[in-house]
């Protein structure tokens, strides 16, 4: 039987890639890479980029072009099967790299170029490709004795293994709650929209009603509209609980162990390093230069966001109580009065906005904004195989013609399908020969679904987190390097890889942008101009409880790995409890258990790095201030972001792009007033 994983086709084949095929290729691969890296070393006496660095990218890119679908299936398209033979190949992918980054026939093939007259001759970014390779042979443990190395490579293995474990378990406590209603006057409150979805989710499940579920586009229409009082603490404490020790499914699928393990597991591999911490091994590879320079950041931060917070937090409180006579505040209540206070002081609610937003206009609204800032046409691909009906296929291309990327488009929850909003690589853009591969991507979200005959309806919080992704995904495609650890947003550091999502996010806010963006779902008109008024005089609204929402985050992290002590554990309350104390102005009920399910840092690849968000804002902010000084659409300002910022990739440090843009260092100023942070 032809293994589909093992056929070297361009996009994949994803309805002949079954479950008995993962483990079969990946062992093939594994075996094959592994005797061909021997071969390789042996003939290369004196070693070259050409007979070397070029051959080891091509079994690398073979190995990725098959485990690549595999790992998207298995995020939007989980089975037990599935999972199963995933989950069997993490450590024996896990134990590979680690072997590499051990090597040390390859790690001294590498020092060779680096030191001889080979590297002279190469250019800027295959010597990026060179330095970066070298830092990383250090950061698996290469100078360690051999009990070390081998201590590294189990650990490795393990936390492949814990991470995959915290993901599945945050998804099957997600889709295992569910609130089935049959009275209606249960849903007093909640916008038809939510109503709709809810009878549809209730109809394909054979039920009669509403069918309420922890999907996000089930969730948060309760949160912020439902009158009930009681189905909004009765689904809070579903969510704030999965996959813990606390509410309706307390002990199943509990992450907290998982926590214990990863963390001690993080804190063991960055000593065996040399590191203080598990702070300091994230920080080697990327922008911020100590983990005093990261507290020092979100600090000041803190510092100016948080007495703007509790002032927002204190009006809403006196709204509540004088307006409706609320008693105290409870965190299920927040989101619920937040948007009467909206619509009173503005005469504005997200529901109000979503008619004009269908996506048959953001779409196309979205990709002509692209196509104004980078001087290139998006069109649909046709004939493409994808996972699911509702996805579709595009391709980028160039002024010249040239097709420079493809990319998947995922847009709404379905069962079994992990929740969150990201983007990945399908293919990386890659010399072959005398031609180029053209890169390919996933973009993936977790929308509400169309309705009945009507086409889904966005937020325009929805519609920002469709901006952000396609950032990241013009990031991964407009590359021009060649060289695959390089490439798109290979080797960019981490805090820096959020700079073209949230850049891109400032056009969402633009009238000039909004208004190919908008159109009436059923009467075609565009946002009226006295609606958009009113959004930009909300669109600060709560601005300080959002910022020091997300330093609460970015603390709690950075925190949990910077004072981790083996002796006590990861002590995840007591860490979270005194970052709270510093930033937040709301505090949670004691059974929350909101690290139970924070796949950012557990799961996701943000440990010790969750602030890389707001450091890449600064970033954002700064970049976007260059077209509020040039012109919202200016050309020439746009060719220079993509010339600087995108087609270089990870082939320069971050630092050095920025400069060529922008001319000179990030400054902050531009993230306050654009994040609406009073000095």
């Amino acid at each position: 039987m032809t293994n589909p994983l093992l056929t070297a086709i361009d996009l994949p084949s994803f309805a002949a890639i079954q479950p008995e095929h993962v483990e079969p290729a990946i062992d093939h691969l594994l075996t094959a890479n592994r005797a061909a890296i021997e071969q390789l070393l042996a003939a290369s006496a004196e070693p070259t980029w050409d007979m070397l660095i070029q051959p080891l990218e091509e079994l690398d890119d073979r190995l990725n072009r098959a485990w690549s679908p595999v790992s998207h299936l298995n995020a939007v398209q989980d089975s037990p099967t599935l999972r199963a033979a995933y989950n069997a190949c993490l450590p024996k992918l896990s134990a590979y790299h680690t072997e590499l980054g051990q090597h040390q026939g390859l790690y001294q093939a590498y020092q060779r170029i680096a030191n001889g007259p080979e590297y002279a001759r190469l250019d800027a970014a295959q010597r990026k490709v060179i330095d970066d390779a070298l830092r990383d042979f250090r950061l698996s443990g290469i100078a360690l004795p051999p009990e070390q190395r081998a201590r590294y490579k189990g650990i490795q293995q393990e936390l492949a293994s814990l991470s995959a474990k915290f993901s599945e378990n945050t998804l099957d406590a997600t889709q295992a709650w569910n609130k089935h209603l049959t009275d209606e006057a249960q849903l007093a409150g909640l916008p038809e929209s939510a109503r709709a979805l809810a009878c549809q989710t209730a109809e394909q499940r054979g039920l009669g009603g509403w069918l309420l579920t922890l999907e996000l586009p089930s969730y948060l229409p309760v949160l912020n509209y439902a009158d009930d009082r009681e189905l909004r603490r009765e689904l809070y404490s579903a969510y704030c609980t999965r996959a813990s020790d606390q509410g309706p499914n307390a002990g199943q699928w509990d992450n907290g162990p998982v926590i214990e393990q990863i963390l001690a597991l993080r804190h063991e591999l960055a000593q065996l390093l040399g590191f203080r911490d598990y702070c300091e091994d994230s920080l080697a590879t990327k922008m911020a230069d100590s983990p005093d320079r990261v507290l020092d950041f979100l600090n000041d931060l803190a510092r100016r966001a948080k007495s703007q917070a509790q002032r927002e937090f204190a009006e809403l409180q006196a709204f509540a109580r004088e307006q409706f006579s609320a008693p105290a505040l409870e965190a299920w209540d927040i989101g619920y009065y937040a948007e009467k206070l909206r619509l009173h002081r503005y005469q504005l609610s997200q529901e109000e906005v979503r008619p004009y937003f269908p996506i048959t206009r953001v779409l196309p609204g979205l990709f002509t904004v692209a196509e104004r800032l980078f001087g290139v046409t998006i069109r649909t691909l046709e004939g493409v195989e994808t996972w699911h009906p509702d996805v579709q296929v595009y391709e980028i291309v160039d002024a010249a013609g040239v097709q420079r990327g493809r990319f998947y488009l995922d847009l709404y929850a379905r069962p079994h399908k992990r929740g969150g909003a990201w983007m990945n690589g399908c293919l990386a853009r890659r010399r072959l020969g005398d031609a180029v591969r053209t890169p390919a991507a996933y973009l993936v979200c977790n929308f509400s679904p169309p309705v009945g005959h009507d086409p889904a309806l966005l937020t325009h919080s929805e519609v920002v987190t469709m901006f952000h992704e396609f950032g990241h995904g013009l990031h991964h495609l407009l590359t021009t390097v060649d060289y695959l650890p390089v490439t798109g947003i290979h080797g960019v550091e981490w805090d820096a890889v959020e700079l073209p999502s949230q850049f891109l996010e400032n056009w969402c806010w633009s009238r000039e942008a909004l208004a190919g963006l908008t159109g009436h779902y059923q009467t075609g008109k565009s946002l009226p101009d006295e609606l958009y008024q009113r959004m930009l005089a909300a669109k600060h609204f709560q601005a300080g409880i959002l910022m020091v929402r997300q330093l609460e985050f970015s603390l709690f992290d950075f925190r949990l790995h910077r004072d981790y002590d083996p002796a006590r554990g990861g002590r995840v309350r007591e860490v979270l409890d005194t970052v709270r104390q510093q930033v937040a102005v709301i505090f949670p009920p004691d059974w929350n258990r909101f690290p139970n399910a924070f796949t950012h840092i557990f799961s996701g690849g943000y440990a010790a790095g969750y602030y890389s968000y707001k450091w890449a804002e600064v970033l954002a902010a700064d970049a976007f201030s260059a077209f509020e000084e040039n012109g919202i659409f200016d050309a020439a300002t746009g060719a220079r972001f993509r010339e600087n910022i995108l087609e270089v990739g990870g082939s320069r440090p971050a630092l050095a792009s920025f400069v060529a843009f922008r001319g000179r260092e990030p400054q902050i100023e531009p993230l306050l007033r654009l994040s609406g942070i009073a000095g």
